[in-house]
């Protein structure tokens, strides 16, 4: 046989092989299987610096690459929240989707909602690069992106025209900034409740410590969108009586909590040694039980406030301890960087199974059930 028939033959091999190999990765794809994103696409993914992975993944969700989820929603995971019927109670977390880019195909995935930004009133670079730094070991992220973003105008202009234009029914969230040079930030949030709600379902103003005038000042006479308080999770208990005090105030007109947002604390058990050096919030499987004590602890002080629980959520099981804890609806993030759009899916069914092993007909009938 001749070197060049040789050759020929071994480029047809390589043709068959290249091919079975691409059809086998499609269809894997295609279908969503967890075990082939877990062991082939996220390591592949991850070879890629954390920013430029997102990136991609927002690329990915925006021109819908990602196939649409398989899974048909049980009954026993819809929810009513927020004046809205959901086909489930899974939502996905401010800072995936800063720019309001990839909503449509994020929806296909399989979440229940989808909360966009933060969005500054003005556009703004955020910190330099590197600020996102994974901790693999621990299932955990260190961010310090500074809010980037694209600043309120663009960010309405996607909003506007997938609600008027494209007639979205669809529930999505837009979590207010402010820049960094502002001088009065509580304007600026009055100014994002005005700007963006007309366009979203619910608006969420983010506080790390009780500020009970700049609550106050949170009252319009706009048409509703629902407001929420997301907290961080470094507050001490009289801090957090302190705005279950405001938040049950007439005068007040917060809708609900989310719970929790990024740590600044680096518990002592981190395995990673280097990058939980890095100044910026964690979030991930370190945060998860802080995060599901601090729902439990919300939920009491405020007798039975809706809650949108999330922190180190990897799992139905996960999810499940922190509705019963007194979250209504949940989200991840960190999760989906480290398992990819499988785990959606996979939460869910894992979610239903448990509800129906304790006797659950739905999701509102576990809600508190740990704390009441």
């Amino acid at each position: 046989m001749s070197r060049l028939s040789i050759q020929r033959k071994l480029k047809s091999f390589a043709v068959v092989v290249l091919g079975g190999v691409s059809t086998f990765s499609a269809i894997n794809i295609y279908r969503g299987n967890d075990k082939f994103y877990q062991d082939f696409v996220m390591p592949l993914v991850h070879r890629l610096d954390p920013e430029s992975a997102h990136e991609l993944a927002i690329f990915a969700s925006k021109y819908r690459l990602i196939p649409k989820s398989h899974y048909e929603d049980p009954d026993s995971l819809r929810i009513n929240i927020f004046g809205k019927r959901l086909s489930n109670p899974i939502g996905l977390a401010a800072g995936f989707d800063k720019h309001a880019e990839a909503i449509v195909g994020l929806r296909d995935i399989g979440f229940g909602f989808v909360e966009v930004g933060s969005v500054t009133p003005f556009p703004q670079l955020g910190n330099d690069r590197p600020r996102v730094f994974r901790l693999s070991e621990d299932r955990a992220v260190i961010n310090r992106y500074g809010f980037n973003s694209v600043g309120y105008d663009k960010v309405y202009e996607r909003m506007e025209e997938l609600r008027f234009k494209n007639n979205l029914n669809y529930t999505v969230g837009v979590n207010l900034g402010k820049n960094k040079t502002s001088d009065d930030p509580i304007n600026d949030y009055v100014q994002g409740i005005y700007k963006f709600g007309p366009v979203s379902d619910y608006l969420v103003i983010n506080v790390s410590s009780p500020n009970t005038p700049g609550l106050r000042k949170m009252q319009t006479k706009l048409k509703k969108p629902y407001l929420l308080l997301k907290l961080a999770p470094d507050l001490s208990y009289e801090e957090k009586k302190d705005i279950a005090e405001v938040v049950k105030m007439k005068s007040c007109r917060m809708d609900g909590l989310i719970v929790s947002n990024t740590t600044v604390d680096r518990p002592d058990y981190l395995k990673d040694h280097v990058n939980k050096r890095e100044i910026g919030g964690l979030s991930g499987l370190p945060l998860k039980d802080t995060s599901t004590k601090m729902i439990s602890d919300m939920y009491k002080l405020t007798n039975g406030i809706t809650i949108i629980g999330v922190g180190g959520i990897f799992s139905g099981k996960d999810a499940y301890e922190k509705i019963k804890a007194g979250a209504s609806a949940i989200q991840i993030y960190t999760g989906l960087i480290y398992e990819g759009p499988p785990i959606v899916a996979r939460i869910k069914r894992e979610l239903a199974e448990l509800l129906k092993g304790d006797g659950y007909h739905n999701i509102a009938e576990a809600v508190g059930q740990d704390v009441r």
